[in-house]
């Protein structure tokens, strides 16, 4: 990693205290603010430039002219409110509470760690108002807000920005006309419009059409103005304070990207052939350096010009753990293979790459299989399917409910639906959806995309620790993860060509830690996993290749204690063979599972109860290892370790484990 600089919080207010044009002033911070959320983004491993960019001038704007949250303080019932429904953009606006002395440098400096920042906006985090990441929910929200703060005669006004993209979600529309209907005229949204969204123009996602006119068909008072041009922000934000009968909304023309001359749209696009490379992760070291090179450069000719000396970068110190450490998908760094210590550069497997590759595969023996997406084709590898059958992928957009009941709809007409999205919106704004369609007793794959805990750096928005609870109550759907690349292709043509029930598959989005090994002969059975050790003291069943990582882990510590514990790969979370299951616990009377999900509703809750229904329980402690309370935001070695799920405590827990805690059980 290249050496990394912030500029200090007393470069602002020097800055600040010595340009006396209110525009200058803030053009520079705002680039100055862009500089730091670069550096901790790139120090962080992963995190959104390119909307955090697009959004930063209205930012600055709102915080150092227009609003005034910090002259009365984030505690006042009269402060002015302003929070992104979006939340990619939150490292800018993490940049710009720093920058006010909001959040101090060491939280700045811990984006996306343990005890730091999370990756989408927590109200842990003082300065957020909201929590957000989960996209289309932030108008509802602020309306609530602007609606308490009018019902107890407080002041202050509401702002929530939203993305455009994010205006494909369904409870945008519901919030927009209950806002007109409850003249809720202390609400103003602002939607940056930057006409790009995960990696491909908004347009060719699905088409916004007329925004304008969408508005103010609702009732709202409509107003548009470039984004990055503060003479024109202010007019129009100068005309809000006088219309109180009703909600506003600032369609603000920005460009993603920008500040940095190639991560700016139109340009990113044309030099990636279509899609946006700076929506999501950390900038590579020479894009790093020469998007760096490009701000400072900018802000010291800016301040030459107005006749001050440069602006003084402080060195960050270089981190402890090498540079050159393996990262995932997200580019958050992951640990090492325990078993040799070496790097996993050359051995890293990727379970949703077999998925995109075996999907196109079984689509050309199953001409019925269908694709849709929600504006994930590059995360869920779906894109190789687009490309070869165009005419058999559906685009639905940022819209899980609606593309879910569509893939209903295809179903009844006889098509096979194969729907993708990360497994936190799927199986939570969904649910309803999948439960209306599962009782139409057709049959549609699920694609459960970034389950479980691990990336941790995005925050609990992002985490799925619910879905196989939410899902599993379905009396027809099952619900499989697999361990490595060959047992997700076994687990997809299963799904696809012999199973008569819903298939829900849970896939990780990062790298295996470690390859993990099926014995020769191996084939997926229903309701059977298989035996990735032996010992004879403990048995522990896990799945997926993070869990099952840290459980080969833990046996192998403990194998040096003279300790033996059976790890059982179980890809069925909730169909089980009771012959096998009565045959692998037959010499064990210590049973641990290891859940990549919450203690409620997971493959331990369902193994319990089927262990009691067939007597097999008698005399036998089950002990649930799972991810207790809400999920940590950090390094996935950080967040492994604070619930405790890391091999080494792993380890120390079972080998602990001698008495029967109700605490524990499942």
């Amino acid at each position: 990693m290249p050496p990394l600089h912030l500029i200090p919080r007393s470069e602002f207010v020097r800055v600040h205290d010595a340009v006396a044009d209110p525009k200058a002033r803030l053009a520079l911070l705002a680039d100055m603010c862009r500089a730091n959320a670069l550096t901790a983004v790139k120090k962080a491993g992963s995190g959104h430039l390119g909307s955090s960019f697009s959004a930063m001038d209205l930012v600055v704007w709102l915080y150092y002219r227009e609003m005034n949250t910090i002259a009365l303080g984030h505690d006042d019932p009269n402060r002015d409110i302003y929070f992104s429904s979006k939340g990619h953009d939150v490292p800018g606006l993490y940049a710009v509470l720093f920058a006010l002395g909001v959040l101090p440098e060491e939280k700045l400096l811990k984006l996306r760690r343990l005890g730091g920042l999370d990756g989408h906006p927590d109200v842990g985090v003082r300065g957020i108002e909201a929590n957000s990441g989960s996209l289309g929910m932030g108008i509802s929200k602020g309306r609530g807000m602007a609606w308490a703060k009018r019902r107890c005669g407080y002041g202050g006004r509401v702002f929530v920005m939203v993305g455009d993209g994010e205006l494909q979600e369904g409870q945008n529309y519901e919030a927009l006309q209950a806002a007109v209907h409850q003249r809720i005229g202390n609400l103003i949204v602002i939607v940056d419009h930057n006409k790009v969204q995960s990696d491909k123009q908004v347009c060719e996602i699905v088409d916004l059409g007329d925004i304008e006119r969408k508005f103010a068909d609702f009732g709202w008072y409509v107003r548009r103005c470039h984004g990055h041009d503060f003479d024109q922000i202010e007019a129009v934000l100068a005309e809000f304070r006088h219309v109180d009968d009703r909600p506003k909304v600032l369609i603000a023309d920005t460009i993603k990207g920008r500040g940095v001359s190639f991560m700016e749209h139109p340009r990113a696009l044309q030099d990636a052939g279509g899609y946006y490379r700076w929506h999501a992760g950390a900038p590579d070291d020479a894009a790093f350096l020469a998007a760096h090179a490009e701000l400072i450069g900018r802000i010291n000719e800016r301040l030459h010009g107005l006749g001050l000396a440069a602006v003084q970068l402080k060195p960050i110190p270089a981190e402890e753990a090498p540079a050159a450490a393996p990262r995932n998908a997200l580019g958050e760094p992951v640990s090492k293979g325990a078993e040799t210590g070496k790097s996993l550069k050359a051995t890293a497997e990727y379970v949703v790459e077999a998925y995109g590759k075996a999907l196109v595969r079984l689509a050309a023996e199953r001409p019925d299989l269908v694709v849709l997406d929600a504006d994930l084709a590059a995360d869920c590898r779906v894109r190789e399917f687009e490309l070869t059958y165009p005419e058999r992928f559906i685009q639905n957009g940022i819209a899980e409910q609606d593309m879910v009941s569509m893939a209903g709809g295809l179903a009844r007409m006889g098509l096979l639906p194969v729907v993708n999205s990360f497994a936190a919106f799927l199986a939570a704004r969904a649910n309803e959806q999948i439960y209306n369609n599962a009782g139409e007793g057709t049959k549609i794959i699920y694609a459960l995309h970034y389950a479980g805990l691990i990336p941790a750096g995005p925050g609990k928005s992002h985490q799925s620790l619910r879905d196989i609870s939410l899902l599993g109550a379905l009396p027809n759907m099952v619900i499989l993860q697999p361990c490595n690349p060959a047992e997700t292709e076994m687990v997809l043509a299963y799904s696809v060509h012999e199973a008569r029930e819903n298939c829900a598959i849970r896939l990780a989005i990062g790298p295996s830690p470690r390859r993990i090994v099926l014995p020769d002969g191996y084939r997926l059975q229903p309701g059977r996993g298989v035996a990735l050790t032996e010992g004879d003291d403990a048995l522990l069943f896990a799945y997926g290749p993070v869990m099952l990582h840290e459980a080969l882990t833990a046996a192998e510590r403990l194998a040096d204690e003279n300790f033996g514990l059976k790890v059982v790969n179980m890809p069925w979370l909730n169909r089980f063979d009771v012959d096998w299951l009565a045959a692998t616990i037959a010499d064990f009377d210590r049973i641990f599972v290891l859940e990549d999900h919450a203690p409620v509703g997971g493959l331990a809750d369902r193994l319990l109860a089927t262990l009691h229904n067939a007597g097999l329980l008698d005399g036998r402690r089950l002990v649930t290892l799972a991810v207790e309370g809400y999920p940590a935001c950090g390094t996935p070695a950080e967040a492994l370790a604070y619930h405790g799920l890391d091999g080494a405590s792993l380890a120390k827990r079972i080998r602990g484990v001698s008495t029967f805690e109700r605490s524990d059980v499942a």
